[in-house]
């Protein structure tokens, strides 16, 4: 009885390290791989090139992000071409990241600082976020921060604080993720300082808001560094607060249809440099300036003097498409580039 109980043992232990090693090779090979090499974001060994968007849908008479109109939403994307949607917020849904990799995207999963303890670096809970999602082939990379070099009252009035703690947390990551790279928004061109406290980001994310002319970053970013970059916001709204440069003043979708246009060409022109865009944003954003079931001209960026065509960043109006999904002029323009490009 020993005997058999013992080879029992030895038969179920056998089985127990098949199943791991079934389940570690599936979650190796049905995932893609995603790496860094020179100035490329590599997918599967093969350049990435990002045609995105950014995406943070808050319904009419809300202040809150949710995915109901998902499936319409991924449509008009793929109608666009889009390949990635740049998230500010981590996804806590699989069935959304299911939705997501079934239309062939990828996403790029932002996280906070302080966001109350939930998938923030502060707390350190954006790693437990990371080793649930790891396996997700909806992932293309995961992205530390957005623009808060523009906020060192966030960090004690010192920015230095940030930088060590974004090198740290994308560290974190480094060690408990090896299919995906860590990068970071950063608001416009990092500075010296940032480089050398941050060796640890594999992408540098860059909002860069440069009129309708944003190439002049591409030849100061390869002057400094070696790394893969993309724009992680650039674009133009549909509101012109003036009359200025042929555009009329109040609802201008030609503004914003142009501005993108010579924005985009601008990107896909420098791909030796840049690995791609993700546009800002989907859809109206009726939130952020004044009543959330209207548009209301205002709001305000740091460092947004350079959008196109009026110095002035009309926050509720950014849209590729208005709040009831109607397509906008520059919809048309992004879907004609992604194309070409």
């Amino acid at each position: 009885m020993k005997c058999i109980a013992f080879n029992i043992k030895q038969l179920f232990s056998l089985l127990v390290l098949l199943n791991c090693l079934f389940v570690s090779c599936s979650n190796d090979s049905s995932i893609d791989s995603v790496t860094v090499k020179d100035r490329q974001v590599l997918v599967n060994g093969k350049p990435y090139s990002i045609k995105g968007i950014c995406y943070h849908p808050v319904p009419k008479g809300s202040d809150k992000r949710n995915f109901e109109n998902l499936a319409n939403d991924l449509a008009l994307m793929t109608e666009a071409g889009i390949n990635t949607i740049r998230v500010y917020e981590p996804i806590d849904d699989r069935a959304v990241l299911d939705q997501i990799d079934k239309a062939g995207m990828k996403v790029i999963i932002g996280f906070g600082y302080d966001q109350g303890g939930h998938f923030d670096i502060l707390s350190g809970s954006f790693i437990d976020y990371v080793n649930t999602y790891k396996n997700h082939n909806a992932i293309l990379f995961w992205e530390l921060g957005n623009e808060f070099n523009f906020h060192p009252e966030w960090f004690g009035d010192d920015i230095r604080n940030w930088y060590n703690a974004l090198n740290m947390a994308a560290d974190k990551i480094h060690d408990n993720d090896s299919h995906h790279p860590v990068a970071t928004a950063h608001g416009e061109l990092p500075d010296a300082m940032a480089l050398s406290l941050s060796p640890n980001i594999d992408v540098w994310g860059m909002n860069v808001y440069r009129w309708d002319e944003p190439e002049t970053i591409f030849s100061e970013w390869s002057e400094i560094s070696d790394k893969p970059m993309y724009l992680s916001e650039a674009g133009a709204d549909s509101y012109m607060t003036i009359t200025k440069d042929g555009y009329e003043q109040g609802v201008n979708e030609k503004a914003q249809a142009d501005a993108t246009a010579n924005i985009l060409d601008g990107i896909f022109n420098n791909s030796d440099i840049c690995s791609g865009v993700t546009i800002f944003a989907f859809v109206d954003e009726l939130w952020k300036a004044g009543n959330n079931d209207q548009l209301n001209p205002g709001g305000w960026a740091p460092n947004s003097t350079g959008v196109p065509y009026d110095g002035t960043p009309n926050e509720e109006y950014w849209g590729l498409v208005d709040i009831d999904r109607n397509k906008k002029m520059a919809f048309e323009i992004v879907k004609k580039k992604y194309a070409e490009y």
